[in-house]
């Protein structure tokens, strides 16, 4: 095409764009909340209980292993790092390390939750993993500082993992453009949401935890 046959449309808006006024929004990225139900009891829908996760953990999981050094030598194991779907926050009393039916889990979760976010009109956050697999000392340390924790605990056996529902990561615009917030018992609430279809769809027992402020997962 010759020069002289370009639209002079074309090449106005090509000198209107290099003059700037082609900018890119940069004005907060607001929410638009809809169809946000969440479940009807926490308790209720999540009542799986020590006993029961436990049977499901022993039926598919490792066997327990003393040190935390001895995790990345056990081939039935995967490692699981923060990503674009979920984040491991620093953990102290586990190792991040699950049973691949766990890591799938994981990630379906993470992905499920941003895409409900964006289907109900909030803007993007990661869930955060507070909690994955404990080392027998791991978990014995454990209950000597925390009455609730149990020496035969789902943590052993790389099949359980926490999410916690006080706590959520938003994921940055990539154009740098500020975004609206989204309070966190709404995040639990879309949560909830995800977390009722997975145990519904039989992949997994769930247990709401008020005190320690997680979901307590343990795979199927």
């Amino acid at each position: 095409m010759k020069i002289s046959q370009i639209s002079p449309i074309i090449v106005l808006l090509a000198g209107v764009c290099l003059l700037g006024s082609c900018k890119k929004d940069m004005s907060m990225k607001m929410n638009d909340p809809h169809n946000i139900r969440g479940v009807i009891s926490y308790q209720r829908d999540f009542p799986d209980d020590n006993d029961t996760q436990l049977s499901a953990a022993r039926a598919i999981g490792i066997k327990p292993f003393k040190n935390t050094k001895d995790a990345a030598n056990i081939k039935q194991l995967k490692l699981i790092e923060s990503n674009e779907h979920y984040t491991v926050e620093e953990l102290t009393h586990s190792v991040p390390y699950v049973i691949p039916q766990a890591a799938k889990l994981i990630d379906d979760i993470g992905i499920n939750f941003l895409d409900s976010l964006t289907n109900k009109g909030l803007n993007p956050y990661r869930i955060i993993i507070t909690s994955v697999t404990r080392s027998q000392e791991q978990q014995k340390q454990l209950s000597k500082s925390n009455i609730n924790a149990t020496e035969n605990s789902t943590h052993c056996y790389g099949t359980t993992f926490d999410i916690s529902w006080k706590r959520f990561e938003q994921v940055a615009d990539k154009d740098g453009r500020p975004m609206q917030e989204v309070g966190a018992d709404t995040l639990k609430m879309v949560l909830s949401e995800v977390l009722r279809d997975a145990r519904l769809a039989k992949r997994c027992y769930i247990k709401y935890e008020r005190k320690q402020g997680c979901f307590h997962i343990t795979t199927r």
